[in-house]
């Protein structure tokens, strides 16, 4: 079996006239979890958006558990993307990207997008629920009633439940207060990746610091560290 869950060559990408990626490197294994930490406006979300083909348009190759998925695309933001996630990716946007009149349970079982998902949801979700806690008690709840820290839990657990091979985490701490992100923060990486990956994208340094195997730097659309 192929180890490597995304590689990534000469990736470029932007919007409209902006090209906010430049001609990225970049590949994560089975079982990895890789930190990319650079302030905002540096291009971390885009290169999410760019691996989901979200971008306005982009260049280069992005392989997919041995798929292509990248390639030139100049049209079209999001037109395959629901291809992508059903080969094993899972995309968490920064903010709480919720349906607040949702309750919880019901944000968790939007996030078993694929056949696959949906017939194990009830198991994922069990698994979840011991590891975001606070959520057990608050299933029958509407999202936007929770706390800023809980609408965190929902949105990360909702993208857990695709049970993917691929997770990409984009700034799960924005916006919290210091005990709430490490909370937040705890409980996302004890998640069992089994023989997935996942991608963290985060400001903050010190709360990645000694839970991922790399830890590289995103600087005006490049990326620097020990890949």
């Amino acid at each position: 079996m192929n180890d490597v869950v995304l590689r990534v060559t000469d990736l470029s990408a932007g919007y409209g006239p902006l090209t906010v990626l430049h001609d990225l490197d970049f590949e994560v294994r089975r079982g990895e979890r890789v930190a990319i930490v650079g302030l905002n406006g540096h291009g971390k979300s885009t290169f999410f958006r760019a691996v989901s083909g979200l971008t306005g348009w982009q260049r280069g190759s992005v392989n997919l558990l041995g798929h292509e998925v990248g390639g030139t695309r100049n049209t079209g933001p999001g037109r395959y993307t629901h291809r992508i996630v059903r080969l094993g990716m899972a995309h968490m946007p920064q903010g709480d990207a919720i349906f607040p009149g949702l309750t919880v349970a019901q944000h968790l079982d939007c996030g078993a997008f694929t056949p696959a998902a949906w017939r194990r949801r009830h198991q994922r979700r069990a698994q979840l629920l011991r590891v975001f806690e606070p959520l057990a008690r608050l299933l029958d709840a509407p999202v936007g009633r929770l706390s800023g820290g809980e609408r965190r839990m929902v949105s990360l657990a909702r993208g857990l439940m695709a049970d993917a091979q691929l997770y990409l985490v984009d700034e799960p701490s924005l916006g919290l207060a210091p005990i709430v992100s490490r909370a937040v923060m705890d409980a996302l990486l004890e998640i069992d990746l089994k023989d997935g990956a996942m991608v963290i994208a985060e400001q903050n340094l010190a709360l990645l610091t000694g839970h991922c195997n790399r830890t590289l730097g995103m600087h005006a659309g490049q990326l620097k560290g020990n890949d």
